[in-house]
């Protein structure tokens, strides 16, 4: 017997369907309640899917509107309907797929693939077979509404239509949809190909079987007139290019063609589908040959690309010039995370990678979403990255008309493309370079806001360059000009300003100290004009000028002028307020640079700083007994609070001292060692070396309980937490001297283990030498019978390192243990002589070491020996020994 309504019920239903349209709040609180009423009734969700399949007199959004919510209910607790409820349901759907409304189908799509991934795939054997022979349907209502639904589960269920469990129901539906590729309506050609490129990049062996069957299909439809159709052409090109390059190569040549045509397609969903190809080619090792010979149609057809879109202006507002006086809407704010401090150390070659440009691509956040602008410019920035100055023959033309063009949209594509190209054709850009940056400087007063923005981060991708010039040349102009960008009066030029301006800190560094009064009242100014989330950024740009300047900001007239701004937005947040974190990072930066200086702020700093940690172990101790009563809490808070508690020990050194007297920190950090939390272990170590080298008094009584701590977190799985607990042991050894003796065993196998590892960073191979050498320093007896089994890997990475005090250290301990166990280095000798060639300017006494060693082995061998042993060094490292040590 069928279910059928009761007439009263169906009315209920109907109504709350109705209130639930309307836009008034208070109503919508009552159908929420109402429907938690409902919900208790088992045959509810029968009246739901009654009036979604059965009750055509309804309009079809109340009817969709409760198939929906019968979506939601099967996603909360669909293993609790009853049987004949969810057979009902379920046969329901399978009948009505073939809704004549394109909205009733969708929604029963919905609802089947909610179902199917409920688990139910297995327990709804006649599914996946009723929906296939539904295909050949000659009703297109009933064939549309099945491939909509089998689109749905392909992509939410792709991995388990392709195992074991269901019998590799694959191996009838790929060829089953591939048939369809060929079919009358547009709509449906485009289901099919849909369905298959679920499979595409798990490379579903059901399709790697048809795969040559599938590629000829694609070709077949590469001109068809459905826009839908031609996007899912490209988007599986663009994957069988990741996956199965094998079978693309022999059409490589017509594909690149037919994709250059796409990449202008007029729709622009299916030219955004087709730029996605020259992004995964440029990845591809076959990308220089295959693509050369086209770069003279690319080139001009990415660039065309570039331009914003009408649509793009209208919501990006184009038009507005000043709106710094509109608050911000809070979701525009994106979350920013944390980065916890490592401890690395000062390389030969101070030249920061360019890894951390890498996300600073593009400018307009507010239209984050994917666009044909975007996805050209990554284009064209990983090609010029593989094809360097190859590129610019068919750019360099292009670009004069682009950068000089009277309409300001073409200009500033120009502009685009001139920072999209900097990383990988700056060698050939640089004889144009002394002319084309006074034209970008000029374009930072454009009347175009949007084109001032844009100009502003071109001229950040070229900061390398700017500051290898004399500095009146073009450091000088770019920075007034960028300074008053940062008072601009549009909002999004203020971000882009201010970012650049702290991209130009890290090149120039020292370079800025002369204009330094004049950085800071703009900095400041801007302090008073910035809505929400530009403070954001420019807290990052003042961290970063003191992180840039270091202790020339240490000025009682720079001082005056930084900090009354910050400590009175210091004082304004609330302690659960997350633009802490930025100004808790930027306060970190600006005690380290100012040092004493900082002194007349440190106490409420400081005092804070051990609350907000204090609070979040409190409620990390809550959660973990009461995790229904309580809420976990955010732990960055914590993070962020040790790492200022580090800028603050770094910064004020011994002054630190009765701070950290009059505060329970050291009992904090005990508890934070052992956080779960990986970030929060990292963060801790930095903090225990800093206050180690700060006040050794107050770590000295916590060392027993700590040594075994940091022994179990020499655990390269965590990287940085490892990296920072290797620096931290070796600060201690420092402070400890002979004493270290009873923990050298519980870290000494660890560390020579992680020195010996493949693979592992060079940050912590370098921590670990040094920090090894220090045990050594303090502890030879201990440490020296393990000499043979890390001389070689330790003489390899500390030979990059510039002198200074931690190699110092390390070289000692090193000497000392030569001179307990001289047999441990004798067949690895020769990198130890290079290793001591790689110091410029030991200390005396250190020098004489090295010389006593170099000495003590040539008359141990003997000068044949020896003539034959130099022989192998490579020339500018004889050359090297034989000046400083006569060798």
């Amino acid at each position: 017997m069928d279910w059928q309504p009761d007439e009263q019920g169906l009315q209920q239903v109907l109504q709350l369907l109705k209130d639930s349209q309307s836009p008034n709040t208070a109503t919508q609180r009552i159908v929420q309640d109402k429907l938690k009423q409902l919900n208790q009734f088992p045959d509810f969700n029968n009246y739901l899917i009654f009036v979604l399949t059965r009750l055509k007199s309804e309009d079809e959004p109340t009817r969709s509107l409760s198939g929906l919510i019968l979506k939601n209910n099967v996603k909360a607790h669909y293993q609790s309907f009853p049987p004949p409820v969810a057979d009902f349901i379920k046969q329901e759907c399978l009948n009505n797929i073939g809704d004549a409304s394109s909205l009733i189908r969708a929604t029963i799509g919905i609802l089947i693939t909610t179902i199917a991934s409920k688990g139910e795939l297995q327990m709804w054997p006649e599914l996946l077979p009723q929906l296939c022979s539904l295909l050949n349907s000659e009703d297109y209502n009933t064939c549309e509404g099945a491939f909509g639904a089998l689109q749905k589960i392909c992509e939410d269920s792709s991995e388990l239509l392709d195992s074991d469990a269901l019998n590799r129901p694959l191996n009838i539906m790929i060829p089953k949809f591939l048939q369809f590729f060929k079919h009358c309506s547009p709509k449906i050609r485009s289901h099919a190909i849909a369905c298959v490129n679920q499979f595409i990049m798990d490379r579903a062996q059901a399709l790697m079987d048809n795969i040559d069957t599938f590629i000829e299909h694609l070709f077949a439809l590469a001109v068809d007139d459905d826009p839908e159709v031609r996007k899912n052409v490209c988007r599986a090109l663009v994957m069988l290019l990741e996956v199965r390059i094998d079978r693309l190569i022999p059409h490589m040549h017509s594909i690149i063609q037919y994709m250059l045509q796409r990449t202008q397609d007029h729709d622009e969903n299916v030219a955004l589908e087709a730029c996605e190809f020259w992004l995964t080619l440029a990845e591809q090792p076959i990308c220089k040959e295959v693509l050369a010979s086209h770069l003279v149609q690319l080139i001009p057809i990415l660039v065309n690309g570039m331009k914003y879109s009408e649509i793009d202006i209208i919501l990006l507002k184009g038009d507005v010039e000043e709106d710094e006086a509109v608050p911000d809407s809070e979701q525009d704010i994106k979350p920013r995370f944390h980065k916890s401090r490592t401890v690395t150390l000062p390389h030969e070659a101070e030249r920061p990678d360019g890894s951390e440009d890498a996300e600073d691509d593009d400018d307009d956040d507010a239209l984050s979403d994917w666009n044909l602008r975007k996805c050209s410019a990554a284009a064209l920035d990983v090609l010029a990255n593989v094809f360097r100055e190859e590129l610019l023959p068919h750019l360099l033309p292009l670009l004069k008309g682009l950068l000089f063009h009277p309409e300001w949209v073409v200009k500033e594509s120009g502009i685009l493309v001139l920072g999209a190209i900097a990383e990988g054709c700056m060698q050939g850009m640089v004889p144009y370079l002394p002319e084309l940056i006074p034209h970008l400087i000029q374009c930072l007063s454009d009347k175009k806001a949007l084109v001032r923005s844009i100009a502003c981060w071109t001229l950040s991708r070229y900061a390398h360059w700017v500051v290898s010039q004399p500095p009146d040349m073009h450091l000088k102009p770019l920075m007034t000009e960028l300074l008053k960008r940062i008072l601009d009066g549009n909002k999004r030029v203020q971000e882009a300003a201010c970012s650049a301006f702290a991209t130009l800190e890290e090149e120039a560094c020292t370079e800025l100290v002369p204009y330094l009064s004049y950085i800071l009242d703009t900095l400041v100014f801007a302090f008073g004009k910035y809505q929400h989330k530009n403070l954001l950024i420019l807290y990052d740009a003042i961290g970063t000028l003191a992180d840039s300047v270091g202790h020339h900001l240490n000025q009682p007239e720079y001082i005056q002028k930084l900090m009354p701004p910050l400590i009175q937005k210091w004082n304004e947040l609330k302690d659960e307020d997350k633009d802490l974190f930025p100004l808790l990072e930027c306060l970190s930066s600006v005690a380290t640079a100012l040092q004493s200086g900082f002194l007349p702020y440190c106490e409420p700093v400081y005092q804070r700083c051990v609350t907000l940690v204090q609070k979040t172990l409190a409620q990390a101790m809550m959660y973990t007994q009461h995790p229904e009563q309580y809420e976990a809490p955010d732990k960055d808070f914590m993070i962020v609070a040790l790492d200022l508690l580090s800028g603050l020990a770094e910064g004020l050194g011994g002054h630190v001292e009765q701070l950290v007297a009059r505060s329970n920190i050291m009992t904090l950090l005990f508890q934070c060692m052992q956080d779960s939390m990986p970030e929060v272990r990292q963060s801790s170590f930095a903090l225990l070396g800093d206050l180690t080298k700060a006040c050794f008094i107050h770590v000295k009584p916590c060392i027993a309980e700590f040594m075994p701590i940091l022994g179990t977190n020499l655990n390269p799985e965590f990287i940085s937490v490892c990296n920072n607990a290797t620096w931290a042991i070796g600060e201690i050894c420092m402070q400890m001297g002979a004493e270290m003796q009873p923990y050298v065993q519980m870290v000494l196998n660890n560390l020579v283990e992680i020195i010996n590892r493949p693979n592992t960073p060079k940050t912590l191979l370098e921590n670990t030498a040094i920090t090894i050498g220090r045990l050594g320093y303090v502890c030879p007896q201990e440490v020296a019978p393990m000499l043979q089994q890390f001389i070689r890997p330790w003489c390899t990475s500390l030979r990059n390192i510039r002198d200074n005090e931690e190699k110092d250290s390390a070289f000692r301990g090193i000497c000392m243990m030569i001179g307990v166990n001289p047999g441990g280095v004798v067949q690895d000798f020769i990198f130890f002589c290079d290793a001591v060639a790689s110091w410029v300017s030991p200390k005396d006494d250190l020098r004489d070491m090295f010389y006593k060693i170099l000495h003590g082995f040539k008359d141990q061998v003997g000068e044949d020996n020896w003539q034959q042993f130099s022989e192998q060094f490579p020339p500018l490292l004889k050359e090297r020994l034989a000046a400083f040590y006569g060798v």
